[in-house]
């Protein structure tokens, strides 16, 4: 499985961005996908999930409400909305695939930037 993230900038605190991870491989072999964070001098932060099949989600609580995630069946595509943006959401955000019976695939990781 191979991941594509893409979407970042710098953005005003109250601004929105959209992220994408776009998938390709064997996506039949994917159980979930993740969008995770790491900000300078901090751990990885999970973010939102979202089944490949169930397009059940989870959010952290730190962005509940203000963040959404989805997946377009016909592009095998992964997105984070993200509304309300805080500066405490700078990070390199990163999309993750949690892979059936292989290691998780990671994608490289797109900069957001929230100015105050």
């Amino acid at each position: 499985v191979q991941l594509q993230a893409s979407g970042g900038g710098v953005v005003q605190a109250g601004g929105s961005l959209r992220l994408s991870c776009a998938v390709s491989g064997r996506t039949s072999k994917i159980s979930s996908m993740e969008w995770f964070r790491q900000a300078p001098g901090s751990r990885h932060e999970f973010v939102s999930s979202i089944g490949w099949s169930s397009f059940a989600t989870s959010y952290a609580d730190s962005v509940k409400g203000r963040f959404t995630i989805s997946r377009d069946s016909a592009s095998s595509t992964v997105y984070l909305q993200m509304n309300s943006l805080k500066p405490d959401d700078t990070a390199v955000y990163y999309c993750k695939a949690i892979v059936m019976g292989a290691r998780d695939s990671r994608g490289q990781g797109t900069q957001v930037t929230v100015s105050s």
